[in-house]
């Protein structure tokens, strides 16, 4: 026990320690880094967003950002696997936290988000944000394209998210057709994976639809993906029902025919080339999951945006 921690969210002394906490006890931050508003010397950032008056259909998501943090426990003090090392030995990574959101005035959530988000980026950290719905995004992407400019959209999910849109609407399934019309991401150069139904429009979007993701190897896919978005800056999105309901029955909107959890981590391992600026996990409603089946994919998930993080910087130093 001489080499134990305990609570190592709020008791680590520097911010590229590991954890040894019991996993079943101590403060569940995202992989037990240090809760802290402190921006100094931070590579990256993980942030909740409990939000999720945009579903369509049920709700819960606002629950996303603790039952990843609770899922995420199990990864917190070993080398992570597949990247076969600490993954906060070279790199700072704290937990931020939630936003603070009024849930009975939702028209001023999206300027809170963007503002929020605006502030972390602000200080050069990679932003990793924990949903909530699929609305989330469109504040956190609009933050991160007022730096970078128009951005390539790397977006795992079972729908488009183009459908109509109402100014000052919020809604989880319009997201990207605004974003392509403002002017925040590059249509040309974004990619859509799992897609397993229709919209009114694709907005010039390339699409991979789930049969085709299941016709073709790990390789296949990633190489596809690297292929069309090239050397450009991306945001990479990940709505969990990407994945079939059988490896991610906890979302708002299942739909059946997706890829498992397998098959695309196998694929998140194979884009380490991609120039992500920034990334989501979203669409996790543990009310509806099954001894944390989704809550496991979407932390697998999130640590796995954090692995090609590392292995982009490790590159750089």
């Amino acid at each position: 026990m001489a080499n134990k921690t305990i609570d190592h969210a709020i008791t680590a002394k520097t911010l590229k320690s590991a954890a040894s906490d019991p996993t079943h006890a101590g403060i569940l931050s995202f992989m037990r880094r240090r809760y802290t508003k402190s921006l100094k010397d931070v590579d990256a950032v993980v942030w909740g967003i409990p939000f999720d008056a945009a579903t369509s259909n049920r709700p819960g998501a606002r629950f996303g950002p603790q039952a990843i943090r609770r899922a995420s426990a199990i990864m917190d003090n070993d080398p992570q696997y597949p990247f076969q090392q600490d993954l906060f030995e070279n790199m700072a990574v704290i937990d931020y936290g939630d936003c603070l959101l009024d849930y009975g005035n939702h028209q001023k959530t999206p300027a809170t988000i963007e503002r929020e988000a605006a502030k972390i980026l602000k200080s050069g950290a990679f932003l990793l944000t924990l949903g909530g719905d699929h609305f989330v995004t469109w504040p956190v992407l609009k933050a991160h394209a007022a730096i970078h400019g128009p951005l390539s959209l790397v977006q795992f999910d079972a729908h488009q998210d183009t459908w109509g849109d109402e100014k000052g609407r919020i809604d989880h399934g319009s997201f990207v057709g605004r974003a392509v019309k403002d002017g925040v991401i590059d249509p040309d150069s974004s990619i859509q994976i799992g897609i397993r139904t229709h919209a009114p429009e694709d907005c010039g979007i390339r699409i991979m639809y789930g049969y085709q993701v299941e016709e073709m190897t790990a390789d296949a896919i990633a190489d596809t993906i690297l292929r069309h978005v090239g050397d450009r800056p991306c945001y990479m999105t990940f709505d969990i029902d990407c994945l079939d309901p059988a490896y991610a029955p906890g979302t708002g909107t299942p739909v059946s025919g997706g890829p498992s959890s397998a098959k695309i981590l196998s694929v998140l391992r194979k884009l380490g080339a991609l120039h992500i600026k920034g990334a989501d996990v979203v669409e996790v409603a543990p009310a509806y999951d099954h001894a944390d089946i989704t809550a496991i994919a979407g932390s697998t998930i999130a640590m796995y945006m954090l692995g090609l993080r590392a292995g982009w910087l490790a590159e750089r130093r």
